[in-house]
């Protein structure tokens, strides 16, 4: 890879970085729940598309940078950690399943198996988290079931990240991204 290439992916992981933490910050809806403060955003929705145009490396620190600084800079520090761990095991099956369907950008029916796994994994991930958060104090049977109640908000989004996923990546290669483009 020359250099050339490594600054164009450096310069769109940087912007992606950028539009996820703008995508949280603009638009969330904050949800009542019994662990954190669990809210309706695109920033997994945004992290996802990174990843697919960019690769599972790239694609990773954009989602770990606009999330983690996100949590680090609105009330979330304490668990700023978890958000970036949780970006890579989204970006790291994301990536395995977008490989699965051959990094496809005209079929929907596969972009949905891809946005499909996405969603599953943040609700797992967002689970885990939860249960993490709650084994200060508590026995795991508590966290588990805690976190359990806590999942409107991981539900919510990964609804909308298997709906919205596919779509935005759609509309992007009809602009004129694509992963061949960006050559990734």
């Amino acid at each position: 890879m020359g250099r050339s290439e490594q600054l164009k992916k450096l310069v769109f992981a940087g912007l992606f970085a950028a539009i996820i933490f703008i995508g949280i910050s603009v638009i969330r809806i904050p949800l009542p729940a019994v662990v954190g403060r669990p809210f309706i955003h695109f920033g997994n929705i945004l992290t996802v598309v990174a990843v697919m145009f960019l690769g599972f490396g790239y694609g990773a620190a954009a989602g770990a940078i606009g999330l983690g600084l996100f949590d680090m800079l609105n009330g979330y520090a304490a668990t700023a950690w978890l958000t970036v761990i949780e970006a890579i095991i989204l970006a790291a099956m994301v990536s395995w399943s977008y490989r699965s369907v051959g990094n496809t950008e005209d079929q929907l029916v596969k972009l949905y198996w891809v946005s499909l796994v996405a969603g599953l994994t943040k609700i797992v991930t967002s689970w885990l988290t939860g249960v993490i958060e709650l084994m200060v104090g508590t026995t795991l049977q508590v966290a588990m079931i805690g976190s359990l109640t806590s999942l409107l908000a991981a539900t919510i989004n990964s609804v909308a990240c298997f709906i919205l996923v596919p779509l935005i990546y759609r509309v992007l290669v009809q602009v004129g991204f694509s992963r061949q483009r960006l050559s990734i």
